[in-house]
C-alpha cells in the first residue's frame, strides 16, 4: 500500500489535528465562526468578572443576541426557528461552552427543553403563541423537572397538579432550574390522577406571571456561577385546560427533552475541555523553568499530547452522534455514551490542564479553574455518571440495574 508524499500532504494543524474540519461544510463552518465570534466579543471580556461575582447581569439582553444568531431552538423547524442540522447546533454549543458553561446552559434550556418540549408535544396554538418569541430571545423559557427530593428518579416526583372543574390547580416545587427567575414560561412535568406509577405526568406551559408562581434565585453556588439557577414554586397555581401538552403522557416526555439536551452537552463539554487545553498549550510555550519553556520538557508533552487525543476524539464522538440524529438514527443510549464519556474526560483535561499552569491555573485570569468547577455541575445534571453507566449497562446485558 502507497501513501502520498509528505510534500502533498497538507501541513499539520495544532488547533485541528486529525482534521476534523473536513468534515464540516461551509455553513457549518460559518455558524461555528459566527458563534465564536460572538463569544468572544460578548462573554470572554466579562465572563471572569461575573463568575467571581456569581451572576449573569444582561440576561435578557444576551438571550435577543443569541435569538438574532438563530440560536436559540436552534434545530427546530418554523415558528421563528434556524432550523440548523443536529451538527450545527452541535458545533454552536462547543462554541458557546468554550466561553463558558453557564451560557451554554442559558442556550440548552430555552431551546433544547423548554421551546423543544413545546415544539414537540405542544398544541399548534401553543407553538404559536411561545415559539417566536422565544426563538427570538424576547420571552426567555425554563423547564421543571428535577424537585428537592427527586432527581435521578423523575416518577417519584411529588408536584401534582389536579383537576379542578375545567381548569388545572398545580402545587409543588421544582429544584435547580435554570432560567428560573428570568423566565417568562415554564415547562412544569407534575403527576396526575390520570394513572399510577408514573404514567400520568404530564407536561404544563406555565406562564410565570400566574398567581401563585414564583421562582427564588438559588445563590452560594461554587459552580455555573455565572448562570441563573432557581426554584420554581408552585402554590396552587391554576391554569386552563388547554395549558397541558396534549402530545405526551409519562415519563417519556420530559425524558426525550433530556435525551435531546444531552446532546448538546456532548458538544458543549469539549468546548470547555478545549478551552482549558489550549490555555495549557500557550502557557506551556511561554512559561520558563529550568531555563526553558516547560513545554519542551518531556512530562509536560505527554500530558499535551494525552489530553489533544482525548479531546479531539471527544470532538470526533460528538461529529458522529449528530450526524445520526440528522439522519434519525440517534438512541438514547448513544447519547448516555456521548455525555459519559466527553463529560468525564472533559472534566480530567480540565484538572491536567491546571497542573501545567501550576498555581495560575487557579486564578481567574485563565480559564481553567472556572470551566473546571463547571463541569462538576454538568458531570452532574440532565443524567449523573452513574445513570449514564446503568443505561449502557442496562442495553450491553439487557438486563435492568436500576431497582
Amino acid at each position: 500500500m502507497s501513501t502520498a508524499p509528505s510534500s502533498k500532504l497538507p501541513p499539520f494543524d495544532p488547533r485541528d489535528p486529525i482534521g476534523i474540519d473536513d468534515l464540516l461544510g461551509d455553513e457549518d463552518l460559518a455558524i461555528r465562526d459566527t458563534v465564536r465570534v460572538w463569544a468572544a466579543d460578548r462573554v470572554l471580556p466579562h465572563i471572569a468578572e461575573w463568575y467571581e461575582n456569581g451572576e449573569l447581569p444582561g440576561i435578557r439582553e444576551l438571550a435577543r443576541e443569541l435569538g438574532s444568531l438563530g440560536a436559540l431552538g436552534m434545530s427546530l423547524e418554523g415558528y421563528g426557528c434556524a432550523g440548523a442540522t443536529a451538527v450545527q447546533y452541535g458545533l454552536a454549543c462547543l462554541e458557546l461552552e468554550a466561553a463558558d458553561s453557564g451560557i451554554r446552559s442559558l442556550v440548552s434550556v430555552q431551546g433544547s427543553l423548554a421551546m423543544y418540549a413545546i415544539h414537540r408535544f405542544g398544541s399548534e396554538e401553543q407553538k404559536r403563541q411561545w415559539l417566536p418569541g422565544m426563538a427570538a430571545g424576547e420571552i426567555i423559557g425554563c423547564f421543571g423537572l428535577t424537585e428537592p427530593d427527586h432527581g435521578s428518579d423523575p416518577a417519584g416526583m411529588r408536584t401534582h397538579a389536579r383537576r379542578d372543574g375545567e381548569d388545572w390547580v398545580l402545587s409543588g416545587r421544582k429544584m435547580w432550574i435554570t432560567n428560573g427567575s428570568v423566565a417568562g414560561v415554564a415547562v412544569v412535568w407534575a403527576q396526575t390522577d390520570e394513572s399510577t406509577a408514573g404514567s400520568g405526568i404530564r407536561g404544563f406551559v406555565v406562564p410565570t406571571d400566574a398567581p401563585g408562581f414564583s421562582a427564588p434565585e438559588i445563590r452560594h453556588k461554587w459552580s455555573l456561577r455565572a448562570s441563573v439557577t432557581s426554584e420554581l414554586i408552585l402554590g396552587d397555581v391554576r391554569l386552563p385546560a388547554d395549558a397541558v401538552l396534549p402530545g405526551v403522557t409519562g415519563l417519556r416526555g420530559p425524558l426525550s427533552c433530556l435525551s435531546h439536551a444531552r446532546y448538546g452537552i456532548v458538544w458543549g463539554a469539549m468546548g470547555a475541555a478545549r478551552s482549558s487545553f489550549e490555555a495549557a498549550v500557550e502557557y506551556a510555550r511561554t512559561r520558563e523553568q529550568f531555563g526553558k519553556p516547560i513545554g519542551g520538557f518531556q512530562l509536560t508533552q505527554a500530558k499535551l499530547a494525552d489530553m489533544a487525543v482525548e479531546l479531539h476524539k471527544g470532538i470526533l464522538l460528538a461529529h458522529h452522534l449528530g450526524r445520526r440524529m440528522d439522519a434519525g438514527r440517534l438512541r438514547p443510549e448513544q447519547v448516555s455514551f456521548g455525555k459519559l464519556n466527553n463529560v468525564r474526560e472533559a472534566i480530567e483535561i480540565c484538572r491536567t490542564s491546571r497542573t501545567i499552569l501550576g498555581a495560575n491555573g487557579i486564578s481567574l485570569e485563565y480559564p481553567v479553574m472556572r470551566h473546571a468547577t463547571n463541569l462538576e455541575s454538568v458531570l452532574t445534571y440532565e443524567g449523573t455518571v452513574e445513570m449514564h453507566q446503568l443505561v449502557l449497562g442496562k442495553a450491553l446485558t439487557g438486563l435492568d440495574a436500576f431497582r
